[in-house]
Order: C-alpha cells, then structure tokens, then sequence
C-alpha cells in the first residue's frame, strides 16, 4: 500500500502537464496574428570564417615601376679567358729618360816614319815621328810604346815600305813576341803588312821592332812612301 501512493501521484502529476500543453495549443490556434515587429538591432560580428581555395588564375597585370637599386652583390667566379686581341695603334712616343749618359771608352792611334826616322835601328822599339792619329796619347813618341789605358779587345795593325834592305819585324806584347813579318827586298819598292788582335789589361805595352840585324831594317818613308803603324780599341772587357 506504500508504493501505491507515489505511483499515484506521480500519475496525476504526469495527465497535469498533458493537458496543460494541450490547452496552450488550443489558445494558439484560437488567436489572430498581428503585425510584423520593428527589426531588431544588428547580431553581433560572428568569429572569421576559414580561408576559402585558391581562385582560377587571373590575367598578368601590368608591369610595376622598376624598384630601388640593391645592394652590390659578391664578386662572382673569374669567367674563361677570351680570345687573343687584336694589335692595337702604337702610341705616342714618351719622353726622353733622364739619367747619365754610358761612359764609350777610346782608345786609338795611328803613326808613321818619316825620311828622319826611316831605316830604324834593330832589337828595340821602332820610334815613328809622324803622328796621323793619337787624340788619347796612349802611344808614347819618346819610347815608340802603345800603353793600354782601357782593358779590352785590341785590333794591331802596320804597313811598310820595303827599300834597299830586307824586313824583319815583329810585333811585341811586354817583351814577348806576338807575330813575324818579313821581306826580301828585290831591287825595287816592295810592300808588307801584318796585324792582329790582342787583349790588353791596363798597363800592358805594345810596339814594334826590328829583328835580325841591321841587314833586315829596310822600313821606307819619304814624301810618297809611307811605312805606318796603327791600333785601336775594339771593345772594353
């Protein structure tokens, strides 16, 4: 008897809120409906939406203005080498250098007999009188000596008159004998020569001389013959 008194209740409460539903309907349908309302305010802003897809791909615009200049970029990599140039125009012509001039060293004479000097004695240098050439004055007249004032090459030359006696003559380097020449005279002017190339250090002499004997000392000058003897400096060493 004690569980019937809730489940009734419980029932009673359950057909009240039927029929009150059922009463609100009835009314509803019973009333006559007026006219619309003022809008109401805006809603407010609802949160964005998510991004939609990428649209169709629009037509290329028209160029921008061209931008500020950047910044230079790093050195890039040396590039092949190209080919060979062609010949340029020759330029103008520099100014002329400053500096001392080369120092020519000179050394040359060249001398002769004369009719005072002709048919010289024997076995000692050969004394010639007549001076063609001696600017330097490197061969001595009083000892009939060639002194070398400039070390080098030296080119030695003479030519002689043969006339009433034989020739023997050489050419002398410091006491030592360097080349013969000789001639037999033949009862009329004849001619003879030598030369030769010496190196000279400073100091060193040179002459000529007669050898064998006052029977070879036939050396001839006068106003048309002439017996010379010559040298001069090739280059310094």
């Amino acid at each position: 008897k004690m569980l019937q008194v809730p489940f009734r209740a419980t029932l009673l409460l359950l057909l009240l809120v039927v029929w009150s539903v059922a009463q609100e309907q009835s009314q509803a349908k019973g009333c006559v409906c007026g006219y619309p309302g003022i809008p109401g305010d805006p809603g407010h802003n609802g949160t964005p939406g998510r991004d939609g897809r990428d649209g169709i791909g629009g037509e290329k615009g028209d160029r921008g203005p061209i931008g500020l200049k950047g910044n230079k970029g790093e050195l890039g990599l040396p590039g092949p080498q190209g080919p060979k140039g062609g010949f340029g125009n020759i330029g103008y012509r520099g100014d002329r250098g400053k500096g001392d001039a080369p120092v020519i060293s000179k050394s040359a004479f060249c001398v002769g007999l004369t009719a005072l000097t002709k048919l010289p004695p024997a076995n000692a240098p050969i004394r010639f009188d007549r001076v063609i050439y001696n600017q330097q004055n490197h061969y001595n007249l009083q000892t009939g000596r060639f002194t070398c004032s400039v070390a080098g090459a030296y080119y030695f030359t003479y030519h002689i008159t043969v006339f009433s006696r034989n020739v023997k003559v050489v050419l002398m380097k410091n006491g030592a004998k360097i080349i013969h020449t000789m001639d037999n005279y033949q009862s009329s002017e004849d001619q003879a020569a030598g030369g030769a190339v010496l190196h000279l250090e400073v100091g060193d002499k040179v002459w000529l001389q007669v050898a064998g004997g006052e029977l070879y000392n036939g050396l001839f000058a006068d106003e048309d013959d002439d017996t010379t003897f010559s040298g001069f400096l090739i280059f310094a060493a």
